[in-house]
């Protein structure tokens, strides 16, 4: 958890007051100690700017990981900050910024709408689909997305820089959103400002906030030209000072890695530098991609080139490498092999904290404490002391899971050279792993000794300082036995003092006391860090001029009393501790823990810690918070723990039903263009949700409304899109909140068709007398003409019976519980699970229609699905369906589809295929399907030709009934067949089923009737009882619409 400091004039935070709003006055650094402010501080205050953006869209994943919070605060507290909007992830969350930016306010048409919005890499693939939509950029109006990168990954919620949740989503960015990637403090800080100035994009920034932009020490600047606003965006960045695709390593090197810029792309830059015959190129320009630069960087030497991509599995395809691919491969000359290598989280973090190949001459020091203890003087002092010559960086971060009350761990690397090009991130350099890296370790807590793995961060021979009130026996027997062992193998030299004892001798006052006592852990360290040099007189004179006031009277004393009571612990012989060794296997020895960084937090000031986006009292509530946020949300009830896939609860929490977030892989066109009805295939990725359904069961879709239509009635309505408001879910027992944007698109049926009570419960709200009057008459039992006249051939709408009666106007929040959630529109699903595996497939048809003034209509949910792309994700619901396979396989069963009636047939006939794969025996199977021509609507066509090669349709009867002289229909071919059809259903048990409009149910009724009185000697009464009676054994099985 890293600790930041939102009092804009609080010791240890960047004051950050601009003499000037304008840009060229960017950095305001020069009066402020920059090395005491990280590069995150600094991007949050560039972007917070009123100058510099209209508003501040705060995503509650960012503040999750400490960046969003210290922008609210200075909204709240200094001049000049743009407004901050606070708003929850969720699918398509992204559409209140489309929202803002195609339409706007009032005060934007004046000074333009330029919106910033922070997220994390999981926030933004959550609001992928959404951006789609964003309008042209402009330089009055444009969007810039700063993502801190870091993601909670595995079962310890561990922070991780991986961009695996954006795999799938760089490939459906629209074409206007540029995406530029930045790894070290001084780049993400000049891409931050790099992404103001591009005035013909939108913008996405990717930075390191897992370690390099935290970390305090950097000497931030802004060194470049201001003169870019119109520029391609590879070439503003090469104006910048940096380069789109940067080369690193041997010139004619034979392999070469690409990756995106983060922190692997660092380690490979390393390792290039010390490798003959290795390359790196570091993507720093992802969108547009320049196909052109990246071929003038790979050597002609080049033979394999090597492509990371982080994804959230092995088997998905990285999107890094189809672009490197696509741009170096030629299929009619000989080139380098290029190699997908994925990079899932589990093995980036292995990459990560494992650098024993990145030796360096840097001096590392770990000071480990828990977070109830105050180091910001010694960390201070130890600033001071190294704020000439030497290049001191510090990060801080926390583990809440490992130990009650969580754990800090302070990283300090001191090196005498500044800033350059071998920068590594401290989480790289110094990594708490274990590997024994660690030149002067600090334990300010002595109990973790006992319960973490601490010294083996330590390098052998280094010096181990323990603060404590323990004799050098007591340490000796709580150290456990493996640790015991590793201070013997590495030689470490272990002391201990006991500081607390020596400020209470020294100082009275509590408050001097405490700063007493971190003056003492400095001495004692200035004491071990000078090593053989050192003596009372020099670490006095070290230390002289950085002693606060009110202690100079007594430090000659606090001076004298740390140097006396400084003790060395004596280790034992090497043979006493493995007989001790040997004597412990016979009792349980407790394994060490390791510290791992799960915990950001933010110092909001007033004493208080913001921690995942809340305000927390106590570090008990923080872990509570990371490991129960539903809790602490208004989202859905967590499901049980048992359950392999659980509901994610911010989906769609105004529903009761169980949803799945759905990916669409496949929108694809069945009819020709120029052909009157469009009917589609779709497929949806179901891997990972937990999505299961049976054979004939249908999908329920969670449609939108359109996206411009809700804007324009927001214009008309006269209601701010973007604002926030609270409604309840279905059943009102719960609220939740969202922009009226959000509500209006993805929950409330604005284009519905409204119900006779909706007029009665609008006419209230009408100020007209006339208007009242009307809208109680059509509401009335009296008005059932004319509600039936509106809602049949007027087919007027929610929204439409608003603009009729202008004078009803409730307000948003009451309109939005007046009409109601849009209603899941349910299709038969049109594949079988046993066949395609983690994928659902339907078959759809648009719904369009003209009202008698000519004015066209579109369904609302089949409008939705047609403008899908690849890529979008969609929530679903499964619903049960009649529509079942008999229980036995070899059981005749009789289709009859029209149009896309045919859908559950599909998947009918895929399962017998494979069930017929498998050895199993199968029934007759007969395929009866109908549509208007063969050549344009021949749904499925070479599938169902094919099983009737494969035999695994008996019998098709195919009518196409606009295609001869004479119309022939389904239940025509049903009685060419209707001697067989009546021996299935009466002697062998069979099923019929039949799909599809209802129209045709009479004339298909009559076709089984008149088989059955043909060829079975049946009277026509008794024929009927017969279907009828089938009907009670779902052996004569209608889904008709």
């Amino acid at each position: 958890m890293a600790s930041r400091s939102a009092t804009p004039s609080s010791s240890g935070s960047p004051t950050l007051v601009a003499s000037s709003d304008d840009l060229k006055s960017l950095p305001w650094l020069p009066k402020t100690p920059s090395q005491l402010t990280s590069a995150s501080d600094l991007i949050e205050f560039i972007a917070s700017r009123a100058s510099v953006s209209s508003a501040v869209y705060v995503y509650d994943v960012a503040e999750q990981v400490g960046f969003g919070t210290l922008t609210k605060s200075w909204a709240a507290h200094l001049k000049r900050s743009a407004p901050v909007i606070p708003l929850q992830t969720r699918a398509g969350a992204g559409l209140s910024l489309v929202g803002r930016l195609s339409q706007g306010s009032s005060q934007d048409a004046i000074n333009g709408s330029i919106l910033t919005a922070y997220t994390t890499p999981v926030g933004l693939a959550a609001m992928a689909a959404s951006l789609t939509h964003l309008p042209p950029p402009s330089s009055r109006s444009r969007l810039i997305v700063q993502v801190p990168t870091v993601t909670p990954v595995g079962d310890t919620f561990a922070l991780s820089p991986t961009l695996a949740s954006l795999s799938t989503s760089f490939s459906i960015f629209p074409d206007s959103l540029a995406v530029i990637l930045s790894a070290t403090p001084q780049e993400s800080v000049d891409l931050a400002l790099l992404a103001y100035k591009l005035k013909n994009w939108h913008v996405a920034h990717i930075f390191d906030h897992h370690s390099a932009t935290r970390e305090l020490g950097h000497h931030l600047v802004s060194n470049y030209p201001s003169d870019i606003s119109y520029l391609p965006v590879s070439e503003a960045v090469r104006m910048a000072g940096y380069s789109p695709f940067e080369f690193a390593g041997d010139k004619r090197a034979r392999t070469v890695f690409v990756l995106l810029n983060g922190q692997l792309a660092l380690i490979a830059k390393a390792l290039a530098s010390r490798t003959v015959g290795v390359a790196v190129v570091i993507v720093r320009v992802l969108r547009p991609w320049g196909a052109d630069e990246l071929q003038k960087v790979i050597p002609s030497t080049a033979e394999e080139i090597y492509v990371f991509d982080d994804v959230p599995q092995e088997t998905t395809r990285g999107p890094l490498f189809a672009d490197v691919f696509s741009s170096l491969y030629d299929p009619t000359r000989s080139g380098p092999m290029i190699r997908a290598q994925r990079i899932t989280p589990d093995k980036g973090k292995e990459f990560i904290s494992d650098p024993t190949h990145l030796e360096n001459a840097w001096t590392k020091l770990v000071f480990l404490s828990t977070p109830s203890n105050q180091l910001t003087f010694f960390h201070q002092l130890i600033a001071d002391t190294f704020s000439r010559g030497i290049t001191m960086r510090r990060l801080t971060d926390y583990d809440v899971f490992s130990k009650a009350g969580g754990i800090t761990a302070d990283r300090i690397i001191l090196s005498q050279n500044k800033d350059d090009v071998n920068f590594l991130p401290i989480s790289l350099a110094l990594p708490l792993n274990g590997t024994g890296l660690v030149d002067f370790t600090c334990i300010i807590e002595s109990h973790l000794l006992k319960s973490h793995s601490i010294l083996d961060c330590a390098k052998p021979g280094s010096a181990v300082l323990v603060i404590t009130s323990w004799s050098s026996a007591e340490l000796l027997e709580n150290l456990p036995p493996q640790a015991l062992e590793l201070a013997l193998q590495r030689k470490l030299r272990l002391y201990t003092i006991d500081a607390k004892a020596v400020a209470s001798e020294l100082c009275t006052d509590t408050a001097t006391r405490e700063t007493a006592e971190g003056l003492i852990i400095y001495l004692t360290f200035l004491r071990l860090y000078l090593g053989k040099v050192s003596n009372q007189a020099v670490v006095s004179r070290f230390a002289l001029e950085l002693v606060p006031a009110d202690l100079r009277s007594i430090f000659s004393k606090i001076n004298a009393r740390t140097w006396g009571s400084l003790l060395q612990v004596e280790l034992p012989e090497v043979h006493n501790v493995l007989s001790h060794i040997v004597d412990t296997t016979t009792n349980a020895v407790p394994t060490l823990r390791r510290f791992e960084f799960n915990t950001i937090a933010v110092d909001a000031g007033s004493g208080q810690t913001v921690y995942n986006g809340a305000k927390v009292s106590s570090w008990h509530e923080a872990a509570k918070h990371l490991l129960f946020p539903s809790v602490f949300t208004p989202l859905l009830p967590a499901p049980p723990e048992t359950e392999e896939f659980p509901q994610i609860p911010s989906l769609h929490p105004e529903l009761t039903e169980r949803t799945y977030l759905v990916t669409c892989t496949v929108n694809r066109r069945l009819t020709p263009l120029d052909y009157d009805r469009n009917v589609f295939h779709l497929e949806f990725d179901t891997e990972g949700t937990g999505l299961k359904y049976a054979i004939g069961e249908a999908l329920g879709i969670h449609g939108w409304n359109d996206a411009e239509e809700v804007l324009d009635f927001c214009a008309w309505y006269g209601v701010d899109p973007d604002r926030v408001i609270t409604i309840p879910a279905q059943g009102g027992e719960k609220l939740h909140s969202r922009t009226i944007f959000q509500a209006l698109q993805q929950q409330i049926d604005l284009f519905g068709e409204p119900p006779k009570s909706f007029y009665t419960d609008l006419a209230p709200y009408a100020t007209e007398p006339a208007e009242k009057l009307a809208l109680q008459f059509i509401g009335s039992s009296e008005g059932s003409s004319t509600f039936k006249k509106l809602n049949e051939k007027d087919t007027i709408t929610f929204a439409q019976v608003l603009q009729r009666y202008r004078s009803a106007r409730p307000g948003i929040e009451t309109l939005c519980e007046l009409i109601g959630d849009i209603k899941p529109r349910h299709y038969s699903i049109a594949s079988a699970q046993s066949v395609v595996g983690d994928r659902v497939d339907l078959l759809v048809v648009t719904v369009e229609w003209a009202d008698p003034s000519g004015k066209p209509h579109y369904g609302q949910c089949t409008r939705y699905l047609a403008g899908l792309k690849p890529g979008q994700q969609v929530t679903v619901s499964i619903k049960p369906s009649v529509m079942k396979l008999p229980p036995d396989d070899t059981q005749p069963i009789i289709m009859a589809g029209l149009g896309t009636g045919a859908a559950p047939f599909r998947a009918f006939l895929q399962h017998r295929a494979w069930l017929s794969q498998q050895g199993s025996k199968v029934g007759p199977t007969y395929y009866y399907f109908g549509s208007r021509h063969q050549h344009q609507e021949y749904l499925y066509g070479e599938e169902i030709q094919a099983y009737i090669l494969d035999e695994v349709i008996t019998k098709a009867g195919l009518a196409f009934s606009r295609d001869g002289p004479k119309k022939v229909y389904i239940q025509h071919k049903m009685l060419e067949d209707a001697g067989v059809l009546a021996d299935m259903l009466k002697n062998r048990v069979g099923v019929f089923y039949l799909c599809g409009p209802t129209w045709p149910v009479p004339d298909v009724y009559e076709a089984l009737v008149g088989a059955l009185v043909k060829n079975e000697n049946m009277i026509r009464e008794s024929a009927g009882q017969f279907i009828e009676s089938l009907k009670e054994e779902e052996r004569y099985v209608l889904e008709v619409y």
